[in-house]
């Protein structure tokens, strides 16, 4: 009986301590919100000026050295005009590279190299 209340004690914390990391929805933004965007790190990041003046850096899951020379589309899922983090594709106009964003995080204006 007691070893029955310890494994229910114990699948309960278990439980608990998943909510929070399930519970947490990606970050999207909206494709129209973005006025810019700058290819960093060879290809490792992505910073987009939103037209609210705030910019977002992704770091991208994997390096995608063909975003330096080439545009890209967004690969789009379900109509929507977003684009989440760890969920979002691009793909590079000429190579056709596929790109898989990871995690956003707002940063502070990039200062231009000059």
């Amino acid at each position: 009986m007691r070893t029955i209340f310890h494994a229910a004690g114990v699948a309960a914390i278990l439980a608990a301590s998943m909510v929070p990391a399930m519970a947490a929805s990606p970050q999207c933004i909206s494709v129209s919100d973005i006025k810019g965007q700058t290819i960093e790190d060879r290809g490792k990041a992505i910073v987009f000026q939103m037209r609210n003046g705030t910019y977002m850096r992704n770091t991208l899951k994997g390096s995608c050295p063909d975003l330096v020379f080439d545009g890209f589309v967004w690969t789009i899922h379900g109509g929507a005009n977003q684009v989440c983090e760890n969920m979002q594709s691009l793909r590079v106009l000429r190579s056709g590279e596929v790109c898989v964003l990871g995690k956003f995080e707002q940063v502070p204006k990039p200062v231009k190299p000059g």
